[in-house]
This record gives C-alpha cells, structure tokens and sequence, in this order.
C-alpha cells in the first residue's frame, strides 16, 4: 500500500521559516519516475497547487510562493522537501504531498497533510 507521510509543520511567526518532507513508502513505490507535488488548502478554499518537481528536477511554483518556497527532492530516499522562508498569514493551511503514477504527471497519491500556521 502506498503511503506519503508529511511532517514539518508546526505554528511559526511572520517571517519564519519551516522546512516540510514527505516520505513516500510501499511495495515497489519509488519516486524516481514520478511528479511530485505540494498542495495547500486553507479553511474555506479549495486546494491549491503549491509547487511541482518533475523526474528531472524542473520545479514549477504558484505565483503567491515565487521566490520564497523551494521544491526538491531526494530520489535515493524516496522523499520530497519544501522550503518555505518569508512566511505570511496567507501562508496558513494544511500542506499535502502528492505523487503521480509512474511516467505521469497527475497527481495519484496523497499524504494526509501537515498543518502550517502562521501568526502575524
């Protein structure tokens, strides 16, 4: 059974910095072929995409989080990272990992989410 597990999130000030991971797990579930995704969905919005790594590194961003979160990941690992800096209230929302099926691009899979609280 595939899991993606997030951590990292907690409740921090305006400003701040956190750092989330996922782990990806299962049977023969690797990440090396696959997307790999954050999303964000905060109360009453719908969920949002955040940022996406593809297989070979290329990084996409939403406009609100240019130039202050980062994507990365770890293929040796199995796990996927994102670096958020300059925090804001707006920031504030549960962060899921996702994942998508081997040599695809849609999100497949997803992590049960990590709460980011911002205080201004």
């Amino acid at each position: 059974q595939v899991q993606l597990v997030e951590s990292g999130g907690g409740l921090v000030q305006a400003g701040g910095s956190l750092r989330l991971s996922c782990a990806a797990s299962g049977i023969n579930f690797r990440i090396n072929r696959r997307r790999m995704a954050w999303y964000r969905q905060a109360p009453g919005k719908q969920r949002e995409l955040v940022a996406g790594i593809t297989t070979d590194g290329s990084a996409n961003y939403a406009d609100s989080v240019k130039g202050r979160f980062t994507v990365s990941r770890d293929n040796t690992k199995n796990m996927v990272y994102l670096q958020l800096n300059n925090l804001n209230s707006e920031d504030t929302a549960v962060y899921y990992c996702s994942a998508s099926e081997s040599g695809l691009l849609n999100a497949r899979y997803w992590g049960q989410g990590t709460q980011v609280t911002v205080s201004s």
